[in-house]
């Protein structure tokens, strides 16, 4: 899918986004006030076979999530404007993408998760040019999906995980030899329901 189409899609379905949260997860926004806010940005690069989205795999030694799949993105610091801002401040320190290659063009709903953040997702351009430089204190590696392998409902299922005592449903989707799920692959699946509806 190229860009043009895709932001066509996107920007058609201007509504706001519905998501289907479970129980446990509707019991978060409840006490919204208690989590820390976090951002991250969905990142989508040009490349020759359309768009590109790309993923970022935690270090193992990290205390949260170590080795998951995810976007750049990090709790909300003092010295941030919005979160918009965190999440353009976080990628450059992560994946070294600097913020004037970035053009950020829309947000999806905001995400409570289990670890306690309320995540507000980003979606932004990234220039096909642009240089990598992993910080590997928080970066394992970094890999991009097409972006159509993304949207095909059929890549979706469902499993179930236990996280603080309590069953909860994640989203998987199998990629190669990795396996993207948890609120990553919440917030790819609020986009695939966007832009199919």
């Amino acid at each position: 899918m190229d860009k043009q189409v895709f932001l066509n899609r996107f920007f058609f379905h201007n509504q706001p986004i519905s998501t289907d949260l479970r129980a446990a997860e509707k019991s978060l926004l409840i006490n919204n006030h208690s989590l820390k806010k976090a951002a991250v940005l969905i990142p989508f690069v040009k490349r020759a076979n359309g768009l590109n989205i790309i993923f970022t795999e935690r270090a193992l030694h990290l205390r949260h999530h170590p080795g998951q799949i995810s976007f750049p993105g990090g709790k909300q610091e003092q010295g941030d404007s919005s979160l918009k801002q965190t999440a353009l401040r976080e990628t450059e320190e992560e994946i070294g993408i600097l913020q004037d290659q970035i053009a950020i063009f829309g947000t999806l709903p905001k995400l409570p998760t289990v670890s306690g953040f309320v995540v507000y997702p980003y979606l932004g351009f990234v220039q096909s040019n642009h240089t990598l430089q992993i910080d590997e204190q928080e970066v394992k590696s970094i890999f991009e999906v097409p972006l159509t392998f993304v949207l095909n409902k059929k890549n979706y299922y469902l499993q179930h995980l236990t996280a603080n005592k309590k069953r909860h449903f994640t989203y998987c989707i199998p990629y190669q030899n990795r396996m993207i799920w948890g609120a990553t692959a919440q917030m790819l699946y609020n986009l695939q329901r966007h832009l199919n509806d």
